[in-house]
C-alpha cells in the first residue's frame, strides 16, 4: 500500500473550514447553521451545517479542481487502479448517463442488458442512442434475472458490428457477477468501448474472495456507488476511466453539465475518507464481513421455510461469481412474498432490509455490521416464520390473480422506437387494462430494484400487463408513469 493512501486531502480541507470562524455572506442561506431552525440543527448537528458550504475560496471546485479535490480524486484512481477517477454527488444514476453520453453519439447503437437500471434508460433518452438489448439469464428458482453471458455478448457484437459500445451490469442487485474479463476482452477485440455499471460493487477491488472489479477486468469506464456498500454519504459515487478508448475531455465536460454547481461538500469528503478506509483497512474489514455473511447464511438455512442463497448458485447461467457479503433470502416455501417479509421485519421486528421482490428479500451486510446484528436478523426471521408459517400472502395472491399462466417474469417487450423518439413524441392516455399492443411512452419501473419493466418505445404485451397487475396487488411501488396509480398509461399517439 502506498503510504499516501492514508491521506484525506479533501476531508482535511473541509474539516478545517468547518472549524474556522470565517464570517460568510455566501450560499447556502443558513450561513453555516446560524440561520437554521433548531429542529434542523438538532437533526443534522451543528458541525455538519458548518461544513455545508458553497465552493468558497480555499475550497476546491468540483467542476475544475486544482487543489485538495484533485488530490483526493487522484488517490481514488490509484486505489482502484484507474487512470482517472471523479467524484459524483448525485449517485451512480448520473454516472450511467455520463458513461453513455461519453461513449456514444446520437443515433449510434449501444449494446446493453435489458435488466439495466432505469438510469441507463435515462441515458438512452438523453443521448438519442439506439439500444440493442441482450437478454440476461433468467433463474427460474430465484425468479430473478442475472447477468448476460459472453456468448450472448459475442452474438450481439456479430449481429450489430456498427454498435459503438457495450454496457454491462455487474454485479446485479442480487450480487450476481458477470464474466467481466471475458466479456470485456470480446468487446475490445471487436473495437468497441466497454462500459460497466458496477454500482453495487465498490468493494470488489479490495478483497480477493469478491468478484473481479471492473477496472481490473479492463473496463474503459465504470461507475461505483460508494454510498451503497462502503461508508460514503448517500448520493456519493465515483466514475473511473482506464485506457485511451474514451475522451476524458468529453467526460469532464459532461461532468460539468450533470453535476450541481452547488455541491454538498460533505458528500465529497465522505468519498475521500471511504477510499482511505478501503485502501488501508479494506482487506481486514471485508474479511470480517464475508465471514459474518457466511455465518448468517448457515443460520438462516436452518429455519424451516426459508432459504438464503450462496455459493451453490455460482456457475448457473449469468452467475460467473457472487458477492457473498450480501444475503438473498426467499420465504416462498413458507408462503411469504418478499414484500410481506420486508413489511413484517420492518414493522414487527424493527429491521429494515434493502429491498424485496415477489419472491425474495435482499439484505445488504456491510463493514458496519457485527455478528450480533445478523443474529438479531436471524432471530427475527425465525420468530416471523413460526408465527406466520402457512399464513403468508403468496397463496392468496396466486389465487386472486387474473392470469392462469405460471408465475414468472414476463418476456421483455419488443422495441419499436428509440427511447428518445418515443419519450418526446406525441402521446395519448389509455387505461392500463386496455393498453396491450400499444407502444409505451413512459418508463415503468417496479422500485426497487429499479429495473424498468417497460421502456419508452416498447410494445406493451399482455404478459407484462398481467405481471404489473400482480405487482400492484402485492403493493409494489411503481415509479415513472405520470399516473402514479398506473390506472392509466401514456402510449404513442
Amino acid at each position: 500500500m502506498n503510504e499516501n493512501q492514508k491521506l484525506t486531502p479533501y476531508f482535511d480541507t473541509l474539516n478545517d473550514y468547518a472549524k474556522s470562524e470565517v464570517l460568510t455572506f455566501t450560499c447556502p442561506g443558513h450561513q453555516r447553521g446560524r440561520g437554521a431552525d433548531p429542529k434542523l440543527v438538532a437533526l443534522m448537528g451543528a458541525q455538519a451545517l458548518r461544513a455545508d458550504s458553497a465552493q468558497i475560496l480555499g475550497m476546491d471546485d468540483i467542476h475544475q479542481p486544482t487543489g485538495s479535490l484533485k488530490e483526493a480524486q487522484a488517490l481514488a484512481a490509484e486505489a482502484y487502479g484507474a487512470d482517472r477517477s471523479y467524484f459524483l454527488i448525485n449517485g451512480s444514476s448520473s454516472g450511467n448517463h455520463i458513461m453513455i453520453l461519453t461513449a456514444c453519439n446520437p443515433g449510434e447503437k449501444l449494446i446493453l442488458p435489458r435488466n439495466a437500471h432505469k438510469s441507463a434508460t435515462g441515458g438512452l433518452i438523453m443521448s438519442g442512442v439506439m439500444p440493442v438489448y441482450i437478454q440476461p439469464e433468467f433463474d427460474g428458482e430465484m425468479q430473478v434475472d442475472h447477468t448476460v453471458t459472453p456468448e450472448n455478448v459475442a452474438r450481439a457484437l456479430k449481429e450489430h458490428p456498427d454498435a459503438k459500445a457495450v454496457f454491462i451490469l455487474s454485479p446485479t442487485y442480487y450480487g450476481a457477477a458477470a464474466d467481466l474479463k471475458t466479456i470485456i476482452d470480446l468487446v475490445h477485440q471487436a473495437g468497441k468501448i466497454a462500459l460497466v455499471d458496477e454500482a453495487w460493487g465498490p468493494h470488489h477491488h479490495f478483497h480477493p474472495e469478491l468478484p473481479v472489479s471492473a477496472v481490473e477486468a479492463g473496463a474503459d469506464i465504470c461507475v461505483n456507488s460508494t454510498h451503497k456498500i462502503l461508508s460514503g454519504l448517500s448520493q456519493g459515487s465515483m466514475i473511473h476511466i482506464k485506457g485511451n478508448r474514451v475522451d476524458p475531455g468529453r467526460l469532464a465536460a459532461l461532468l460539468r453539465i450533470y453535476l450541481s454547481t452547488s455541491p454538498f461538500c460533505p458528500i465529497m469528503a465522505s468519498l475521500d475518507v471511504a477510499r482511505m478506509q478501503m485502501a488501508t483497512q479494506g482487506l481486514e474489514l471485508l474479511d470480517r464481513t464475508l465471514k459474518n455473511a457466511e455465518w448468517a447464511r448457515e443460520r438462516i438455512n436452518q429455519i424451516p421455510g426459508l432459504r438464503a442463497y450462496g455459493k451453490e448458485i455460482i456457475g448457473r447461467p449469468g452467475v460467473h461469481n457472487l458477492d457473498l457479503t450480501r444475503l438473498v433470502i426467499t420465504g416462498r416455501p413458507a408462503g411469504f412474498t418478499g414484500y410481506q417479509m420486508e413489511k413484517l421485519l420492518r414493522y414487527d421486528y424493527g429491521i429494515q432490509v434493502e429491498m424485496s421482490d415477489m419472491f425474495n428479500i435482499v439484505v445488504i451486510n456491510t463493514i458496519a455490521h457485527q455478528r450480533a446484528d445478523l443474529e438479531q436478523l436471524a432471530i427475527a426471521l425465525e420468530e416471523m416464520t413460526k408465527r406466520y408459517h402457512g399464513k403468508g400472502d403468496f397463496e392468496n395472491l396466486m389465487k386472486n390473480r387474473d392470469s392462469r399462466k405460471p408465475l414468472e417474469l414476463p418476456d421483455w417487450a419488443p422495441q419499436h422506437l428509440t427511447p428518445r423518439r418515443a419519450f418526446f413524441g406525441q402521446f395519448k392516455v389509455v387505461p392500463l387494462e386496455e393498453s396491450a399492443g400499444e407502444i409505451c411512452v413512459e418508463v415503468v419501473t417496479p422500485y426497487p430494484p429499479g429495473i424498468p419493466i417497460l421502456c419508452p418505445g416498447e410494445e406493451i404485451t399482455q404478459d407484462i400487463l398481467d405481471y404489473l397487475t400482480l405487482d400492484l396487488k402485492a403493493g409494489v411501488r411503481i415509479q415513472g408513469p405520470a399516473d402514479p396509480t398506473l390506472n392509466t398509461i401514456r402510449v404513442v399517439a
